[in-house]
């Protein structure tokens, strides 16, 4: 094997279907098929509709991704795949596909933590990451604090959500403002045209001394803002009520990630997940972070969502650390701790 291993990587933890093909750092190959149309008529992912969708489109998501790169499959030195945390059904799918592969071509096999696939991802844009910092995570399932001292081989967990992650409370406050799903990218659109001091909605546990979140009295107050506007007969502007909402969240967000930066020592902040793409999370994330004098990193929104190339850029990571490869009988682990980045 080389010194810059051509690494597939599978990702299946949610609805997309990502396979992802790097050569050390540098991308060749990001191909994604997600089933989000399936689900949102739902209001929200369905596990068996996501793990059907994975199944049916496995191979050509593969097969796109190899001649996106120009590669065959057997130029590929070793199989990365999403063991977890995530959806279980979902899950299994990549797992039990990464094994194949692996077997079939005889290549080493590493199963990743999806949390830490998404700190590794920046390096495909940014290169390699700086030695410590701090990770701000957030999703539609994960709101996390994270030192990543290395992040193949040591992730330390500093604070979470002790309730609705802010990708999920985007969704919800989506669906009361009557905007489609998933509700992050309709929300941001529409916040575009209104004021964030609009409404004051209420900043959780935002002063608390600690570095977890909480978003489920935010969402609750959004909602119940809008009924009584609805019940006195009054005009809703969702632009208002969207810039609103979304400001409450931002500012939460930046404001603990820049305390764990100085309460760590840390002069380097990653921003990643699906509420990265986030237009004002990242704007404020510059600001404060100019203001404080600590550098920011945020992949493109293509990278923040989950994707393929994350978990092969993750998977090259811990060949060139020459960890050991994972056993052909590694489980899908849906509650598998950010603490685990390789199983």
């Amino acid at each position: 094997m080389s010194d810059e291993p051509v690494v597939l990587g599978i990702e299946t933890s949610c609805d997309e279907t990502g396979v992802g093909i790097v050569r050390g750092h540098t991308m060749l190959a990001n191909a994604i098929a997600s089933s989000v149309e399936q689900h949102a008529r739902f209001g929200g992912v369905v596990p068996e509709v996501a793990s059907r969708a994975h199944l049916e489109a496995m191979t050509p998501t593969v097969e796109r991704a190899l001649e996106k790169a120009g590669l065959r499959l057997t130029d590929v030195d070793a199989i990365a795949v999403t063991a977890g945390p995530g959806l279980s059904g979902a899950l299994l799918v990549g797992v039990a596909a990464a094994k194949a592969y692996s077997l079939g071509l005889g290549v080493p096999l590493y199963g990743v933590n999806h949390l830490a696939a998404h700190v590794a991802v920046d390096q495909l844009e940014h290169g390699a990451l700086p030695k410590p910092c701090v990770a701000l995570l957030v999703s539609g399932g994960h709101s996390s604090l994270l030192l990543v001292p290395d992040v193949a081989k040591e992730i330390v967990p500093l604070g979470s959500t002790v309730d609705d992650a802010a990708g999920e409370a985007f969704d919800k406050v989506a669906r009361v403002l009557g905007l489609p799903f998933p509700g992050g990218p309709h929300i941001d659109r529409a916040a575009r045209e209104g004021s964030g001091t609009a409404v004051a909605f209420p900043r959780g546990k935002y002063e608390d001394g600690t570095l977890d979140f909480s978003f489920s009295g935010l969402k609750t107050a959004v909602a119940r803002w809008v009924e009584a506007r609805q019940k006195a007969g009054e005009t809703v502007h969702v632009p208002d009520v969207a810039a609103s909402f979304q400001e409450a969240v931002v500012d939460v967000l930046t404001r603990k990630a820049l305390r764990a930066c100085a309460e760590h020592g840390v002069q380097d902040l990653l921003i990643g997940g699906g509420v990265a793409a986030n237009s004002r999370l990242r704007a404020l994330a510059q600001e404060r972070c100019d203001a404080a004098g600590v550098r920011l990193r945020v992949p493109s929104p293509g990278l923040c969502t989950d994707n393929g190339a994350m978990v092969a850029a993750l998977g090259s990571d811990l060949v060139s650390a020459g960890i050991t490869p994972s056993p052909l009988d590694i489980p899908a682990d849906s509650s598998l701790p950010v603490t685990t980045v390789h199983v």
